[in-house]
């Protein structure tokens, strides 16, 4: 175990590291100047345990409901070696493949080794781009890794990799409905962010063995309930733009050492349960370890971050409270109190500021002449 390792570990505490999965990637590339959260899911913190116990507790998230849903969907397209989806592929994708092989990569002869399953899924998926005899057309489930902040993780997919003639396309499968051949922007958007990560951990995997990673596509397939049945249909959707993002952001984050090594040596997040399980660490204790690392805040982690609300709380009167577009138009300007000053002339703006400053009051002006021609 490396230093950064059993520093991770410290931090985590003595429980099992939460598994990462392509929403994570997903929300911790849309901030990655936020080393709050890099610390903690590099740490495997579970979050949203560690929200509610500080009494911050997460507000998104699929209802129970939703996701019995979603797997008995997911179990019907999988049923009988995904003989449903298979019809779709055909169809979607214009192949004539009589029949195909199945393998269900989730475990290895019972053991649960993120090692040999990532190793049993390369051999076979690297098989099959050489198109050796057997080399298999779906794979379900297969783990996959990437390097984030310098770490590799893990990632758990709930997908299919489906093979053929040498190319692959992920294949995403998910519960929110199409209707009338219209789905929820929104959740169509998250789910080509999250096909994303995948197609470029697939691609790194088969590069590393020495394939072209276009043998990857960037066209994946998404699989949902049509109207308001629960018969799927299979449409494809174009990732690249999103590669391209993610792949930025990854390269954008600071590596965890070079984080960890600004960080008080005893840090730790770890609840120190009881005999029963039961935390005994103060919340006040934790939410104290939590302000050694330091976040940025913007809104849209409301919708993507478990400690969201901890840290907007944090943010309070801080202009990046205000979202991205604000932060960047009073670019060195960091708190509220200093742009209100600003812009009613009450306070000097400093070399910097003058841009931002020449905007304030502009906008300054414009509303008192606003409210004057309304009181007028």
């Amino acid at each position: 175990m490396t230093s950064t390792s059993q520093r991770l570990a410290a931090i985590r505490g003595g429980v099992e590291p939460a598994r990462h999965n392509a929403r994570t990637i997903a929300a911790l590339t849309g901030n990655p100047g936020c080393a709050r959260r890099a610390v903690l899911d590099c740490a495997g913190v579970d979050k949203q345990r560690l929200a509610a116990y500080v009494d911050y507790p997460a507000r998104f998230g699929q209802s129970q409901f939703a996701i019995t849903r979603g797997n008995v969907f997911e179990a019907q397209v999988k049923a009988n070696g995904c003989a449903e989806l298979l019809g779709l592929l055909r169809d979607l994708l214009d192949l004539s493949v009589p029949e195909v092989s199945y393998d269900d990569l989730e475990s290895v002869a019972g053991r649960e080794s993120q090692d040999v399953r990532y190793s049993r899924a390369k051999a076979l998926l690297t098989r099959a781009a050489a198109q050796a005899d057997g080399a298999g057309t779906l794979f379900d489930h297969p783990l996959l890794r990437l390097e984030v902040a310098g770490q590799q993780a893990y990632l758990e997919p709930d997908l299919i990799a489906f093979q053929h003639d040498g190319l692959f396309h992920v294949v995403e499968i998910k519960s929110f409905a199409v209707i009338d051949g219209q789905a929820d922007s929104g959740k169509v958007a998250a789910a080509a962010t999250q096909a994303a990560v995948y197609v470029l951990a697939m691609r790194e995997m088969l590069g590393e063995a020495g394939y072209d990673p276009d043998v990857v596509s960037h066209d994946v397939v998404l699989v949902c309930p049509r109207d308001f049945s629960n018969r799927p249909m299979a449409v494809r959707v174009d990732v690249r733009k999103q590669l391209a993002v993610v792949r930025r952001q990854l390269t954008r984050m600071t590596r965890v050492d070079a984080l960890l090594a600004e960080l008080p040596a005893d840090l730790t997040f770890d609840l120190a349960p009881d005999d029963k399980g039961v935390p005994t660490r103060s919340p006040a204790s934790l939410i104290a370890a939590l302000e050694e690392v330091e976040a940025r805040y913007s809104p849209e982690c409301l919708a993507s971050c478990e400690l969201a609300y901890l840290c907007r709380h944090e943010a309070r009167g801080c202009t990046a409270a205000l979202g991205k577009a604000a932060l960047e138009e009073m670019g060195g300007i960091d708190r509220v109190e200093t742009a209100l000053a600003i812009a009613r002339d009450q306070r000097a703006p400093a070399a910097d500021q003058h841009e931002a400053a020449e905007l304030l009051r502009a906008a300054a002006r414009l509303r008192a002449e606003l409210i004057s021609g309304v009181a007028g």
